[in-house]
């Protein structure tokens, strides 16, 4: 692993004006401020609902690893519009491992990074195939699907910290255990993933821990414990338990 924790050092602590406003006050990032976010297994996943703060919380660790919030490979930019960090990315820290502090410090060459944000990886599978250093595959004349999983081969090919925000949105049911397949095999070989995330497939990659975040804060849970996974095995179970509530009659 390269990064054990991630914190907010005390002297960089927002004050009291700046805790009234987003993202401080999103509860996740409440707890975060106050004890800092551990990491047990090479493999993490962060689930909960939209507007839980998953995307918010794994900016700003992609961001304390100099990862650019904006999608793309350690200490590279491409084409982001806004190169300021975001507001929890400016105060969040890294305890890294020696692994962790051996790779930011060391050239170029040998350090492997990458922050897939679904928004801005659309971008990349059109302008990215061919580039030196990505693939050379022709990803703009792929689906995006077909484009996501060539990415994903290409970039997350060796130990590495790897950090994703919500990667299954461009995937089918197959596609998606390809992806487990593919982070299963990256945790067993020496890199660290990070992935936010609302696919029950992705969150059941075999040894991964799961922190499910919500009004609650965050807290560790199983797969089989997530409100996610309660709620996809009622409604295949039963849609109309649901869907009475959604469509009228």
């Amino acid at each position: 692993m390269f990064v054990d924790r991630v914190y907010v050092p005390e002297e960089l602590a927002p004050g009291p004006a700046q805790r009234d406003r987003w993202p401080f006050t999103l509860p996740c990032v409440t707890e975060l401020l106050e004890k800092g976010l551990a990491f047990r297994r090479p493999v993490t996943f962060l689930v909960g609902d939209n507007g839980a703060g998953k995307s918010t919380l794994v900016e700003a660790i992609a961001e304390s690893f100099k990862l650019d919030a904006y999608g793309g490979r350690l200490a590279r930019v491409h084409g982001r519009p806004d190169p300021t960090k975001t507001p929890l990315g400016e105060v969040l820290r890294a305890d890294t491992t020696a692994a962790g502090a051996r790779m930011l410090a060391g050239p170029r060459k040998y350090k492997k990074g990458f922050f897939l944000r679904a928004e801005t990886a659309f971008d990349m599978t059109e302008n990215l195939g061919g580039v030196q250093g990505y693939w050379d595959e022709d990803t703009s004349a792929m689906s995006h699907g077909e484009g996501f999983l060539t990415m994903f081969q290409a970039m997350f090919d060796a130990p590495g910290f790897y950090v994703m925000d919500e990667p299954e949105a461009a995937l089918s049911f197959t596609a998606c255990l390809q992806l487990v397949g593919l982070m299963h095999h990256l945790g067993r070989t020496g890199a660290q993933v990070i992935c936010a995330t609302h696919s029950p497939i992705l969150a059941s990659t075999p040894g991964a821990d799961i922190v499910e975040i919500g009004d609650h804060g965050f807290r560790r849970a199983t797969w089989e414990e997530l409100e996610l996974v309660d709620h996809w095995r009622r409604y295949l179970a039963d849609p109309h338990a649901y869907l009475r509530h959604i469509v009228a009659p």
